[in-house]
Order: structure tokens, then C-alpha cells, then sequence
């Protein structure tokens, strides 16, 4: 027996006619080069419309990747939907990666049109000879004083659309399975590989986030996405916002922790969310800025460490909010909301769960493995193993077949991190499985040590990597930042150590650096500091 319900695919033209119809009067505003942006959910749903006969003008086929290489705007969100509205695929190309990488994902997706915002010309105009399939280059005007070249593939984004007459009607995708967007892995190791998002996907993720134990997104809030819209959708807050009928806010170009917080505080943002090093560069201005209207300060990309939430909450009452995931999990998995069981808890304990990564999102499941056996490992909170995960936004393969080995027999995504999880559920990331330090047959925990150093009042970052060492295989070398005008020395950063890990997993030795090299997506970059210390010599 079949229940009797419509058959209805979930596509996001739903999202958008929802907002067209209902959230017509919502605001949108975007930073540009100088100056800031003001419109409504009624203009750029007409703004839309226009955009998906300019994609039939430039030739675009159906299901053509469509890629943007652009900041957080309103004109970039107008691509997140008419893009895949009209049966194209929305490809979210990263504006950090080397010129290399980005030439070689822009012709492994066969992308046919680049949509660029003016003030990244610069880095993108010297790749268009090398692109393959690209017929043509749309230039957004954010007010960068760029020159535009005199090229007949170049063309400007408003006169093409002051040119086209808006679609009429639905938008119409039979197929919730159907491709809508895709996201290339910043490729540490080997070349990037293609992670492609479903209809499905980004409907059900989306919901998702408007739950009450993920970012509760309702029509009341005021969001604003700092982590960037060019890697994995901003984990999925635009659509989220468009779906929940949430003002938005768009920092634009300007990413410096002084301009963002001055628009948290302008606009009376509620929820907002970015990586670590987003929020480490804000801490200093937290007094500066009126941000009570805050509810939701989200941080994922990595491991946040515990000092740096607690000092959020000593400085304006609400400690950041714990969220982990990756291209390939759409990306948001788990939240680390609070739980019931922790109420009546010591200060201390409910900061060490506000540490830890939190419980798998509905619909998401989670496990641990022997990365061995495959020996699936008990929640116990002890036992450590790889996290794999499943569910319906979870990529089960990439682009073209490539990485078939990140996957296991029975179809889970092997995620690379190291974790252990409670009897709750509440997953705490002890590692990347590359970052793992194997000393003498034990493993040290690279994150745990940074997260400890971090803890100390003159340290401003802190990466850890594993050096080879003649009698342990491997030692921990830490790589530390002081604060602007702190002083402190290796021995005293031991010292507070010694109380706080096992001694065993004390660093050998500690490097004060100038800054902790990142990746394209402001995560540490444990390779480059790899490269930079190949030959440490350990002191005997």
C-alpha cells in the first residue's frame, strides 16, 4: 500500500517563488568598494528573472555549469538561484586557490560562463586564454576601479540585463535529483575533485536550517554570511535565508573583522557564522560594537578552540556555536546546540561541551571506524577513529568517478577526521587523520595541543605538526603566534601545558612565527607549515 500524498519534487524554484511571493519586502544589502547597497526581495526576484534570459542569451545549455568568481553580494545570490531555476548548474568557484587550480577546475567542469565581480579582475583575467570551454566572461560592477578589457568575450552584467525581458511564470525542475550546483575540494593533496549538489540536497539542507537545534533561521532574523559564498554555498545560510524569508546582509569585498563587525552591530544581525580565524580577528573589537542582537554566532570549517568561544561569551554573552562538516557533507553535519542533559552542570563541563563538534543533523548519520579493521568503534567518548557519514546530502561520489577511495562498500563517506563520540552522540574531533602525530607507536593529537595553547593569554594561534624523530618516528613541533605586544617564551607555554596533557604529548620544541599560514578557505595549512620545516632538526 502507497500513501496518498503528492508527488511533488523538491526543487529550489520552490525556495524562490516562496520568497518572491511572500518575502517581497524583505531587505537585501550588500558592501561594495566605497560605498553599500540597499534593495528588496521584490527587486531582485524581478532581477532574477531577467538573469535567467540573459543565461539563454549567452547560449548557456541545459544543465551547462554556470561558475561565479565573487564575494558575498545580493548580484551573487541572484546567480545561487537563477542558475539552477532554470536547469543550469551553479559553480561557486573559490577566489584563494592558486591560478593553477582554479584554469584546472574551470575546464574539469566544463564551465561555459563566468560570472566575475570587478574587483577580482585582477586575479582573473590572466587565466581566460587557458580556459577551455568559457564563451564568455560577465563582469559585476562593485564599484573597484579595475580596468575592464577590450575583449569581445567580456561583457557587462547590468547591460546585458537591462537588455532581457523577465521570465514569466514557474520555474519548473521535474527532477529533484537533478544537479544544481557543484564545489570543487580545496585539494591539499592531488587535484581538486568535484563534489555536485542535488535539487534534493540543497531543499532538504535547507530546512535543516531553519531547525530550532541547528541555526533556528526564521523571518524575523537578520543573517549575515561571512564564511564565503564560494565554498560549499556558505553552508548553506543563502538558501536557508531565502527559504526562511530572513533579511540578508552581504560584507562584500571588504572581509576585515573592523567592517564586519561594524555591519553586525549597523544592521542588528541575529545570525551570522564564519571560521575560526573569522572570529579570532573580531575578538579585540567586541567592545567597540554594539552586537546584542546576536543570537547565533556560528564557527565550523575547523575546530574552534575552547578559549576562543568562552571569551566570546565573557565578552558579549554568547559563546560561539559549534558546527562541523565539508564540501562533501553539503556541508553542515552536526551542531553543537545545547543539550538537555548538560543543565545544572558545572560552568566548566558546559564549556567543554560547547567544545566539542555536537550531534549529527536529522536525517544525517554517524560512526566511527577502525581505520584498520573497518571495525566500527563504540560511542564510548574514548575510543577514536575515523568519522564516516551518510544521509541524503551526503556526496556518495565525485565528479567524473574521481576519488572512489574517500567511500567505503557500503556507501559511507569516509571523512578523513579522526573522533571520538559520546553516549549523547556529541562528536569531538581529536584530528585530521594527515595531522595525527605518531609518536612511538601512540598517536598525539595535533588539534587538542593547538586548542591548549590557544588557551594561553599571549597566544594568538597556535598549529602543531609532527617533525621525524630518530627514537618516536615522529615528535610535535608547535608553531605559535603571540598576541600584538605580548611576550612569552617556549618554557612558559610548557609550563601551562604540563598541567593540561599528558606529558608525553608535550611539543619537543616551539617556534614563535609571524602567522600561521591558511588555506583558500581561511583554515590552518598544516602543509605549508610542513614544507616550510622540512629538515627540523628536534633539539637532544
Amino acid at each position: 500500500m502507497l500513501g496518498l500524498m503528492q508527488d511533488r519534487p523538491l526543487t529550489l524554484p520552490h525556495l524562490f517563488h516562496r520568497a518572491e511571493q511572500l518575502f517581497g519586502h524583505k531587505r537585501l544589502v550588500t558592501a561594495e568598494v566605497g560605498r553599500e547597497r540597499d534593495t528588496t526581495i521584490a527587486e531582485w526576484a524581478g532581477r532574477v528573472r531577467r538573469l535567467a534570459t540573459m543565461l539563454d542569451t549567452l547560449g548557456v545549455s541545459a544543465g551547462g555549469r554556470v561558475g561565479t568568481f565573487c564575494w558575498n553580494t545580493d548580484r551573487h545570490l541572484e546567480l545561487y538561484l537563477a542558475a539552477p531555476c532554470t536547469g543550469r548548474v551553479l559553480h561557486t568557484l573559490n577566489i584563494r586557490l592558486f591560478a593553477e587550480q582554479l584554469v584546472y577546475i574551470v575546464n574539469h567542469a566544463e564551465d561555459e560562463v563566468v560570472f566575475v565581480d570587478r574587483s577580482l579582475l585582477p586575479v582573473f583575467r590572466p587565466l581566460m586564454d587557458q580556459l577551455a570551454t568559457v564563451r564568455a566572461i560577465v563582469v559585476i560592477d562593485d564599484g573597484a576601479a579595475c580596468e575592464i578589457p577590450d575583449d569581445p568575450r567580456v561583457h557587462d552584467y547590468e547591460t546585458l540585463l537591462a537588455a532581457a525581458d523577465p521570465v514569466t511564470g514557474r520555474f519548473e525542475v521535474a527532477d529533484e535529483n537533478r544537479a544544481a550546483a557543484m564545489c570543487y575540494t580545496s585539494g591539499t593533496t592531488g587535484n581538486p575533485k568535484g563534489v555536485v549538489y542535488s535539487h534534493r540536497s540543497a531543499v532538504l539542507h535547507s530546512l535543516f536550517t531553519l531547525t530550532a537545534d541547528a541555526f533556528g533561521l526564521s523571518e524575523r532574523d537578520v543573517v549575515l554570511p561571512v564564511v564565503p559564498m564560494f565554498h560549499a554555498n556558505a553552508w548553506g545560510i543563502p538558501y536557508g535565508a531565502v527559504l526562511a524569508g530572513s533579511d540578508l546582509i552581504f560584507p562584500g569585498p571588504n572581509m576585515q573583522p573592523e567592517a564586519i563587525a561594524a555591519q553586525l552591530a549597523r544592521h542588528r544581525v541575529t545570525v551570522t557564522g564564519g571560521v575560526p580565524t573569522i572570529w579570532m580577528g573580531m575578538l579585540p573589537l567586541l567592545g567597540a560594537h554594539d552586537l546584542s542582537a546576536l543570537r547565533v554566532v556560528a564557527c565550523g570549517g575547523s575546530a574552534a578552540p575552547r578559549a576562543l568561544s568562552e571569551a566570546y561569551r565573557a565578552a558579549i554573552g554568547l559563546p560561539l556555536l559549534h558546527a562541523w562538516g565539508m564540501t562533501e557533507t553539503s556541508p553542515v553535519a552536526t551542531v553543537g546546540s545545547p543539550r538537555s542533559h548538560l543543565d545544572g552542570r558545572t560552568e566548566d563541563e558546559q564549556a567543554d561541551a560547547r567544545a566539542r563538534q555536537g550531534v549529527a543533523a536529522p536525517l544525517v548519520e554517524l560512526r566511527i571506524t577502525d581505520p584498520d579493521t573497518g571495525e566500527e568503534l563504540p560511542w564510548d567518548d574514548t575510543a577514536t577513529g575515523e568519522l564516516q557519514a551518510a544521509g541524503p546530502w551526503i556526496a556518495r561520489d565525485y565528479y567524473r568517478g574521481e576519488g572512489d577511495a574517500q567511500f567505503t562498500a557500503d556507501g559511507w563517506l569516509k571523512t578523513g577526521d579522526v573522533a571520538a563520540i559520546d553516549r549523547y552522540g556529541s562528536v569531538r574531533l581529536v584530528d585530521r587523520t594527515k595531522d595525527l602525530v605518531k609518536s612511538g607507536g601512540e598517536w598525539i593529537s595535533s588539534v587538542e595541543l593547538e586548542n591548549e595553547l590557544m588557551a594561553h593569554p599571549a597566544v594568538a594561534e597556535a598549529a602543531v605538526i609532527g617533525v621525524p624523530h630518530e627514537k618516536w618516528s615522529e615528535r610535535p613541533l608547535a608553531c605559535v603566534v603571540r598576541k600584538p605586544g605580548a611576550a612569552v617564551t617556549a618554557d612558559e607555554l610548557l609550563e601551562f601545558l604540563t598541567p593540561r596533557v599528558a606529558k608525553w604529548w608535550l611539543p619537543d620544541a616551539i617556534e614563535f612565527i609571524d602567522e600561521v599560514p591558511k588555506t583558500s578557505v581561511g583554515k590552518f595549512s598544516k602543509k605549508a607549515l610542513r614544507d616550510r620545516f622540512a629538515g627540523y632538526r628536534l633539539p637532544d
